[in-house]
């Protein structure tokens, strides 16, 4: 099976209500992360595009559940982000509604949570883990920033990460940086095990 050509992706759709989630037989993977962990930048390190997911001056731009198609073979769904944006109650409640929607529906493959290497993961962070977790699918954790951190930071900052977010040992932690580039071969070959 040839490798999954990342330049052919394309936007489909944004989902506001569980009735516009996807349900198709290809491989879905969803991405989600705290509303500044510059879960954008790594979508578009990912597809090797400046802009393809939108990279928001204010946190938390993205407000639904939007899908990608990538090279016709499997979808990339961003997820809103979580545990910033100011925003009213009313719209974080809404978020949440849909995110746990989006969670019960189980409709992905592979989980890939996105947290901010150089700080210990939130009690958000913790819930989200917990979500993919129950979800019953494969989960990577992308820990992202590594190129703000020193050499001798990096280790004691993974196993912090590992140790909070409770991951068994078959949970991949991934050490990158949409900023360098660093990881990024890494997650894509976890994505391309999907097809």
């Amino acid at each position: 099976m040839k490798a999954l050509n990342v330049n052919k992706a394309e936007f489909v759709k944004s989902a506001a209500a569980p009735a516009q989630f996807i349900n198709s037989s290809l491989p879905a993977v969803a991405f989600a992360g705290k509303s500044n962990v510059g879960k954008s930048s790594v979508i578009n390190r990912l597809l090797n595009r400046k802009n393809f997911a939108r990279v928001g001056a204010a946190p938390g731009k993205t407000i639904h559940v939007n899908y990608f198609l990538i090279d016709g073979r499997l979808y990339l769904i961003d997820l809103p982000g979580y545990g910033y944006a100011k925003v009213s109650q009313a719209e974080r409640e809404r978020w949440g509604r849909l995110m746990e929607d989006f969670f019960a529906a189980g409709l992905f493959t592979l989980g890939v949570m996105i947290v901010d290497a150089r700080h210990k993961p939130t009690a958000d962070d913790v819930t989200m883990a917990a979500w993919f977790k129950s979800a019953g699918c494969r989960l990577v954790v992308v820990a992202n920033k590594l190129d703000k951190l020193k050499k001798s930071e990096i280790e004691p900052n993974l196993s912090l990460i590992r140790e909070t977010l409770d991951l068994p040992a078959d949970v991949l932690l991934i050490p990158f940086s949409a900023e360098k580039g660093q990881g990024r071969e890494a997650l894509l070959a976890e994505i391309n095990n999907l097809l």
